[in-house]
């Protein structure tokens, strides 16, 4: 796609030129960190009680006490972190007011987005490929499963994907930086919890509501099971909101 190349090398210098990106990957990784401590630590505690006690033993299980707890964990700081990397994408250029110039150029409106969006993607998956380290020198003192492990990050990897893309259309909506992360940050929040109101309402609303929570659809990941029903959920709300992003450009440009 004519421009795609451009856009995104031009983003990815952006990113590690610009000190909110080692700001947001460091307090990420400090995050994740201190989860990973917490877990382990625990994970020991119950470890040394069920040496001593046999009866426990059943209790003592890697995957449930380390590995599925800090998926969970960095799925929420993810939630945190995202729309401050997605709030600059668009917000920055109309401030500046180079979106117009962006957009006049000889490259279509979808390889701007794409440009953008599969840059911050891989910062991410940069940032998400650093914690790996953790499982890797838990390995040396315990037996993983590791297709738990892989199945976790693919579903954090499709969880952040949908997190850039509404992050990039709140991005679209303003010129100000932190209004776009805050309009990022809440209706991911409300993606999030969404699924909470399920138990208070019918068997079909619960329905709705379990399906359009994001956080729902994680939990088969951290299972160890990969479903194609939450692989194409998360497929379908990037594609979604990087089509309304898309629309939303088209009008502005319209209007312009």
């Amino acid at each position: 796609m004519k421009g795609f190349a451009a856009v995104f090398k031009r983003e990815i210098y952006a990113f590690f030129a610009s000190p909110i990106f080692y700001v947001v990957g460091t307090i990420f990784l400090v995050l994740s960190g201190y989860f990973f401590y917490t877990s382990v630590a625990y994970f020991s505690l119950i470890s040394f009680q069920a040496a001593q006690n046999p009866h426990m033993a059943g209790q003592v299980n890697l995957s449930e006490m380390v590995i599925k707890p800090l998926l969970n964990d960095m799925s929420i700081v993810l939630l945190l972190i995202v729309p401050l990397l997605t709030m600059r994408l668009l917000a920055e250029e109309k401030k500046n007011g180079t979106i117009e110039l962006l957009l006049t150029y000889p490259i279509r409106e979808l390889a701007v987005l794409l440009g953008k969006y599969l840059a911050t993607l891989c910062v991410i998956l940069l940032l998400l490929s650093v914690t790996a380290c953790y499982l890797i020198m838990l390995s040396w003192f315990g037996t993983l499963e590791w297709g738990l492990v892989l199945t976790g990050y693919c579903g954090l990897a499709l969880m952040a994907a949908s997190f850039v893309s509404l992050g990039l259309f709140a991005s679209a909506l303003t010129q100000n930086q932190i209004i776009a992360a805050v309009l990022g940050f809440g209706a991911l929040l409300m993606f999030w919890i969404i699924g909470w109101i399920g138990s208070m309402s019918g068997p079909m609303v619960n329905k709705v509501v379990t399906y359009l929570s994001l956080g729902e659809h994680l939990e088969t990941f951290t299972k160890g099971v990969m479903d194609s029903r939450d692989l194409i959920y998360y497929l379908n709300f990037s594609v979604f909101f990087i089509f309304l992003t898309l629309r939303y450009l088209d009008s502005q440009k319209i209007r312009g």
